[in-house]
């Protein structure tokens, strides 16, 4: 383990570029596998990049505020102190990374938007508590915990079968929940994981002499700088607005009580935007005054830097993939060597080959679901089982694609290349397990 874990980080450390020249590196060998590949002119193939490149400015937008309200809410006197106490649970460096991976991977469960924030904000509130934990293996283990994603409650694929009127209905119906998340063969991904992932980064600890230590002074957050003890009398009507508590009360109500309605509508259906929705009040009330809010807003907003750049690339090679065919090529390369026994896990690899070029679960699984959905009805293998094939596939190879490591990488102030050596040995490991899954069962 030593051994393969020393060679993993040695080789992301030497060449794993910073994310956005991945993603362009990623953007010039998608375009030569379409020129190559596909029937389509380079001149096509780069309208197929400009009309995509706008196409996740929803998203963009979404994972901006996700990492923004989430520094907000943890950066407030009540946040900082649960996290803290919280921290003070685990009494050693061992105890430290089963913990973060634990609380990361139930977190990302129940919505993998608030399991990515809060993994990260947790793992760096326990690397200000615990001597000698190896900070680079702590941020990984956290995200380590998104693997889970796709096999939880916010698994884009499930839920979409699940709702009448989607775009596959005609190929695979109205799928419950009960036949995918629910489903014997999901249920034992999402245990072993909880299982194995603690475990395998418990044992890629480094030693004591070889652990990465941070300065703890680097961890602590700049505090909302407090209202000024000015004498309400000397305040203009403007400053006593921007420091009345009633006002920020007020408008969290607002946003708690529309909260309340949402679930009696819906139910405890939680997506990114009531994720951001939560956080975003919750930090208006405990940060009690419009003033405070809005400068811990200012000292937050640098972390989405990377996000803010980086997106539109990635839409831009979504472009490529979709509209060239691509995806569908690579698709059938894995279709043409499958039969009934193997199709499943084929999938599996398939869809994470193709995560690498479209990393969305939603976004990959409208590429991907005409093409394995036919060829499970041809061979006659389970459909609910291929579509959440292709779900685990998604999930599986993020652990080597900074596209979502970036809001914890922004909370930690890390490098992706910091914490990829881990999660290439995360991938591999996890890959043997849920591969073995699909097949068998």
């Amino acid at each position: 383990m030593k051994m393969m874990i020393s060679f993993s980080n040695r080789l992301m450390q030497r060449y794993m570029p910073d994310p956005f020249l991945l993603v362009i590196v990623l953007t010039f060998f998608v375009i030569g596998l379409a020129v190559f590949l596909t029937d389509s002119t380079p001149a096509q193939i780069v309208g197929y990049w400009g009309d995509g490149f706008w196409n996740l400015l929803e998203f963009s937008m979404q994972m901006v505020l996700i990492v923004v309200t989430g520094h907000v809410m943890a950066s407030s006197p009540f946040f900082k102190k649960l996290l803290g106490n919280l921290a003070n649970i685990p009494k050693s460096p061992g105890q430290a990374i089963i913990l973060v991976t634990l609380v990361a991977l139930i977190a990302c469960w129940i919505n993998w938007g608030f399991g990515l924030i809060i993994g990260a904000l947790f793992a760096k509130e326990i690397a200000k508590k615990v001597d000698g934990v190896d900070y680079r293996l702590l941020i990984a283990s956290a995200y380590s915990g998104f693997i889970i994603w796709s096999g939880g409650l916010s698994s884009s694929v499930a839920l979409t079968i699940a709702t009448p009127g989607h775009f596959t209905e005609n190929l695979i119906g109205v799928v419950p929940t009960s036949e995918t998340l629910f489903s014997p063969f999901n249920l034992i991904v999402v245990i072993g994981l909880l299982i194995l992932v603690p475990i395998i980064n418990r044992f890629m600890m480094p030693s004591k002499e070889q652990a990465f230590l941070i300065n703890r002074k680097l961890l602590e957050d700049v505090d909302s700088v407090q209202a000024s003890a000015v004498e309400q009398a000397e305040l203009t009507p403007a400053e006593r607005l921007e420091n009345s508590k009633i006002l920020s009360l007020l408008i969290g109500l607002l946003g708690l009580s529309f909260l309340a309605y949402y679930i009696v509508k819906n139910g405890f259906v939680i997506n990114l935007n009531i994720v951001n929705f939560i956080f975003l009040f919750i930090g208006i009330i405990l940060h009690k005054t419009p003033r405070l809010f809005l400068e811990a807003i200012s000292s937050s907003v640098k972390s989405a830097s990377g996000i803010i750049i980086q997106f539109p690339f990635y839409a831009g090679l979504m472009g490529i993939v979709t509209a060239s065919g691509l995806a569908g090529i690579l698709s059938n390369a894995f279709i043409s060597i499958s039969n009934e026994n193997t199709f499943h896990m084929f999938t599996l690899w398939s869809a994470g080959l193709v995560n690498f070029f479209v990393p969305s679960g939603g976004g990959q699984w409208a590429v991907q679901a005409p093409v394995m959905l036919e060829a499970a009805k041809d061979l006659g293998v389970s459909l609910p089982k291929t579509a959440m094939a292709v779900a685990w596939g998604d999930a599986w190879t993020n652990m080597i694609q900074p596209f979502y490591a970036l809001p914890a990488l922004a909370i930690a102030g890390l490098k992706a290349k910091d914490i990829m050596g881990y999660g290439l040995v995360i991938m591999c490991i996890t890959g043997i397990f849920i591969s073995a899954v699909f097949y068998f069962l």
